[in-house]
């Protein structure tokens, strides 16, 4: 420094500072810092609300809510009934029901099934256009003629995601000022059946795919006993450094004291096993966040709603929240991992549906 000219050192200065303001407005263009809106928001999540509506859901009235069903259509109306009653809007133009054909083997007539769709309208005159979705899978396994117990509940599988599909949509739905861009509140059927509902929606896009900058997937996000050892305050991403979305829930569960994590084994191999997969193909980054992989029985009948542990769950739920708040109120979209092979067809997708030729830039 003693060889610079002053007037040389003033320009060094200003190098240096408009570098680290540079930095730091890079740094906050993903901002999840709790302000008292966000804070109240969170606190609009809530253990007992989420218990209720499990209780119902997971119920034997409902019969396992195979793909179609009775018991499938009644979590349906349900579903909508609460997105009514706490003022979410209607997702597919006045109406909360996307019809999904399903085929029944041995019926000559494609049964219908429903996807429900709820948007809470973004506030930004411009950004509101662009959606962010947060979707589960409201369907299960049904029942068998058993001795005993023969319907497959599907409290945790994933009546858990559901009703915090639900809750958010209620919390968000009720904030006095709403995230810059539009939350759409999905749940899907025919998960069980192979991602039938979240495919049908790939493929018939309420709101563009375009415009559409993430999807976010909730799973088993109830129980804490993993077959590995107790869950609490943790959740995992599939395909956690698929995207940016990892590291950034990651940053967002921080505010919470929830640590999302990548496991080892079972993240890079579960991306393509649930919803997110279908919306990931088209090139939008999607992903699933879950509590546990695996738990006591998974695809049984004994997944009760009982076992749910609904303190961790309210706040896993909130971790979920502050991550959604970041998204939706940063001008940033999340991107694919360039430098991910595994990443790589979903990251051409995402390409190809913009108009964008040749690889991407290194």
């Amino acid at each position: 420094m003693k060889y610079l000219t002053f007037s040389s050192r003033l320009v060094l200065v200003g190098l240096v500072w408009a570098g680290a303001a540079a930095l730091a407005q890079q740094g906050a263009s993903w901002d999840f810092r709790l302000s008292p809106l966000r804070k109240a928001t969170l606190d609009r999540i809530s253990a007992d609300s989420m218990k209720g509506h499990l209780s119902f859901l997971a119920s034997d009235l409902l019969e396992g809510r195979a793909t179609p069903s009775r018991g499938l259509d009644l979590a349906a109306e349900y579903i909508a009934a609460q997105f009514r009653r706490y003022g979410v809007a209607p997702g597919v133009g006045d109406s909360y029901f996307q019809k999904v054909p399903i085929t029944v083997r041995g019926q000559s007539e494609p049964a219908n099934a429903h996807n429900v769709v709820g948007i809470v309208r973004g506030s930004d005159p411009v950004l509101k256009d662009t959606y962010l979705l947060i979707s589960a899978h409201y369907d299960h396994l049904g029942s068998r003629e058993v001795e005993g117990d023969g319907i497959y509940n599907g409290a945790n599988d994933d009546g858990s995601g559901t009703v915090a599909v639900i809750e958010l949509a209620a919390a968000f739905a009720r904030s006095e000022t709403k995230p810059k861009r539009s939350l759409v509140f999905l749940a899907f059927c025919g998960e069980e059946r192979g991602l039938v509902g979240s495919r049908f929606y790939g493929a018939n896009p309420v709101y563009p795919l375009e415009r559409t900058i993430a999807m976010v997937n909730l799973e088993h996000i109830g129980r804490t006993d993993d077959l590995e050892g107790p869950r609490v305050g943790a959740l995992s991403m599939t395909g956690y450094d698929f995207s940016d979305l990892g590291p950034l829930f990651a940053e967002a569960g921080k505010q919470v004291g929830v640590e999302v994590q990548k496991h080892a084994r079972n993240s890079d191999s579960f991306f393509a096993r649930s919803d997110n997969v279908a919306l990931a193909a088209l090139g939008v980054p999607a992903h699933t966040l879950c509590t546990a992989f695996l738990f006591p029985e998974y695809h049984q009948p004994g997944d009760h709603w009982e076992k749910v542990d609904f303190a961790n769950m309210e706040k896993v739920v909130r971790a979920v929240a502050v991550g959604l708040w970041g998204l939706a109120d940063s001008q940033a979209e999340p991107k694919w991992n360039e430098s991910n092979p595994k990443a790589e067809r979903y990251l051409r997708a995402w390409r190809e549906r913009r108009g964008l030729s040749g690889p991407p830039a290194r």
